[in-house]
């Protein structure tokens, strides 16, 4: 089996990004991966430091087949960062596994992801893998949606071709072709509304230009059913990070099945991110948040 180069981006987290690595260290599969750390540089004096202290991890890591750094000069942001990293070396090698600094990972996430990236590598209709899965959810090993999640996931060189980093133009095309409320879950989850921040240059965000880029071109994405992802990023030590319990889910530490019965998106799993989504985002979930915190 061909294993696919794994993508880590790196910037100001010390910490996350030494345990981080040692988690993805106990998967058996990293002595035979080729590991791709992208550290972006700091975006003032503030962040030196961290930045500095983050370089020092990374150039000590081993247990990899081969270590790669970049370390960029200048700060490009995240979105950037991801965008050209993705695109180089899916080119390159035709399949990436994508990883941030604020992930642990189970043991089997290598695994599952070369596993599925193997499977559906000849599977058009497939677009996405992706690792990480809502608590309690009670679906399969693996199953297919409309969707693209960002922690953990990997791609295809055929796929990425999709990506569009016009959000202008996808917030467009959901608009006239009337998709939005789906897009959105039936108005459980405002990703719409997230897209239309990033034309208006309130957020950098690549994976809702990624999302909407495969949903306007009917691709699924594989899915695990039982997180080999635990995002510990909501500590409010990062760019983009906050407070959301809400995320929190035990690592599955298992091997998971990857059979789907057919290519099509489930539709049980369709209703059930939309029952979490209600259940999560709702006005009165986010009241009983801001009071707790």
């Amino acid at each position: 089996m061909m294993l696919a180069p794994v993508l880590l981006f790196t910037y100001n987290r010390p910490a996350h990004t030494q345990q981080m690595l040692e988690a993805l260290q106990k998967n058996p599969l990293s002595r035979e991966s080729t590991l791709f750390v992208f550290s972006d540089g700091y975006k003032n004096e503030t962040d030196r430091q961290q930045v500095e202290e983050v370089r020092n991890v990374i150039r000590s890591v081993d247990g990899f087949k081969d270590i790669r750094i970049q370390e960029n000069a200048e700060n490009k942001g995240l979105a950037a960062n991801i965008i050209e990293g993705v695109t180089q070396l899916v080119n390159e090698y035709g399949k990436v596994i994508v990883l941030e600094d604020d992930l642990i990972t189970s043991p089997f996430f290598l695994t599952f992801m070369n596993d599925v990236l193997n499977k559906f590598e000849k599977e058009e209709k497939v677009g996405h893998v992706h690792a990480y899965c809502y608590p309690n959810m009670g679906l399969p090993d693996l199953f297919l949606i409309k969707w693209t999640g960002s922690w953990g996931w990997g791609t295809w060189k055929r796929a990425w071709k999709y990506f569009n980093p016009d959000g202008e133009y996808l917030l467009y095309e959901l608009e006239r072709r009337k998709l939005t409320n789906t897009f959105d879950f039936n108005g459980s989850y405002p990703y719409t509304r997230m897209l239309r921040r990033q034309v208006k240059g309130e957020n950098d965000s690549w994976a809702i230009r990624w999302n909407a880029s495969l949903f306007l071109a009917d691709i699924l994405s594989a899915n695990a059913g039982k997180s080999l992802v635990q995002n510990i990023g909501f500590d409010g030590t990062g760019t983009h990070s906050g407070n959301k319990n809400m995320y929190v889910t035990d690592l599955y530490n298992g091997k998971l099945s990857t059979e789907v019965s057919e290519i099509k998106e489930n539709e049980n799993a369709r209703k059930a991110f939309e029952s979490y989504y209600r259940k999560t985002n709702s006005f009165w979930a986010k009241v009983k948040r801001r009071l707790v915190k």
